[in-house]
């Protein structure tokens, strides 16, 4: 009990120091949190020079508002959501928002097993990170952060039947994309 109690307060001596802004204690964080900070930044983003842009942003973001984490919670869920948020907010700047035609998106939907089932985690977040502004952020939401399509439609001031719409298309663009790199896998 002991070991615990000391690691909350090493860690609530941490943020302190993070909240007084010591270069050293920001670094720290900035380290521990950078890499896997950036593979969820890259889900969102074209690229990885636009992926680090909104890594940075997000970081800023964590510093501006390391007061707010309560000790004790998980760091990690905390900086990681800044991050999803922060992503979300680039998303906001660059896209214009469209509604769907959403019974033209129910027609596109199919039961088959999809192309992704059989490629490499490189070969798809290559192609999720060539979607569309709009299919990726409503493919990464949904399917890697879990939000339903009435979270999504909240966070992205778009309708639940627009992000329904936009994932159907995203998962058929994705198919279309890994489809012919896998045609043979499984014959």
């Amino acid at each position: 009990m002991e070991l615990s109690l000391s690691l909350k307060h090493k860690e609530e001596d941490f943020i302190h120091a993070c909240v007084r802004k010591e270069r050293w204690a920001q670094r720290k964080l900035y380290e521990m949190y950078y890499s896997k900070m950036l593979g969820v930044c890259v889900r969102y983003a074209r690229d990885t020079e636009e992926a680090k842009d909104i890594l940075h942003e997000g970081f800023i973001k964590v510093f501006k508002h390391i007061a707010k984490y309560q000790p004790g919670t998980s760091l990690n869920a905390w900086v990681k959501r800044i991050m999803v948020n922060t992503c979300i907010d680039y998303y906001r700047k660059i896209s214009r928002r469209r509604t769907e035609d959403m019974d033209h998106a129910n027609g596109l939907f199919t039961k088959e097993p999809d192309a992704i089932d059989n490629c490499s985690e490189e070969d798809i977040l290559k192609s999720v990170q060539s979607l569309s502004p709009a299919y990726r952020a409503v493919f990464n939401l949904y399917i890697i952060e879990g939000y339903s399509h009435k979270e999504i439609g909240q966070k992205l001031g778009i309708t639940e039947s627009t992000s329904r719409s936009n994932l159907v298309k995203a998962r058929l663009k994705l198919r279309e994309m890994l489809a012919p790199k896998y045609a043979d896998y499984g014959k």
